[in-house]
């Protein structure tokens, strides 16, 4: 097994507490609202909180049917938090587990700078590659577009 750790940023104009709470907090109600295009729903398969496990179930059509996320943990006062990708998605048979923080942090003139630190535990001896990396961050990507415009579309959402 081997350890690749790759470090990622991302700006928004949404404010960080109002990403926080979409991306943390409701993340079960405004995911499948704002990305309906990719996710069918989000549940809390077992206690909420650090340690507990999350499975985000994907709309017909796209490569991966779920995923399972275990919660590390978050801080409502930082704005960060951190899970681990342990089951479906990306995985398959050459990734064990993918660990994530994420932080957002005020940009300069205002909106959002997140900033998120990923680890690719692989299986065997398998290396990825910062083109697969990158692959993977940008499916993510149209998730979190979705749900930045729907807080855009809905300032009322999330505060």
């Amino acid at each position: 097994m081997g350890v690749v750790s790759y470090n990622y940023e991302s700006t928004s104009p949404v404010a960080p507490a109002r990403l926080f709470k979409a991306f943390v907090l409701e993340a079960d109600k405004v995911w499948p609202i704002a990305a309906p295009h990719a996710i069918k729903s989000i549940e809390v398969e077992t206690n909420p909180g650090p340690g507990s496990i999350i499975k985000i179930k994907f709309v017909e059509g796209l490569p991966f049917q779920y995923m399972k996320h275990q919660i590390g943990g978050h801080d409502e006062n930082n704005f960060s938090y951190s899970y681990s990708l342990i089951e479906g998605g990306p995985l398959g048979d050459k990734l064990e587990k993918i660990n994530y923080e994420n932080k957002f942090e005020v940009a300069v003139g205002g909106g959002t700078v997140c900033k998120s630190s990923m680890k690719f535990y692989t299986v065997g001896d398998y290396v990825i590659t910062e083109d697969e990396i990158k692959a993977l961050i940008k499916g993510s990507e149209g998730v979190y577009k979705a749900i930045e415009a729907y807080l855009l579309a809905n300032p009322d959402a999330c505060n």
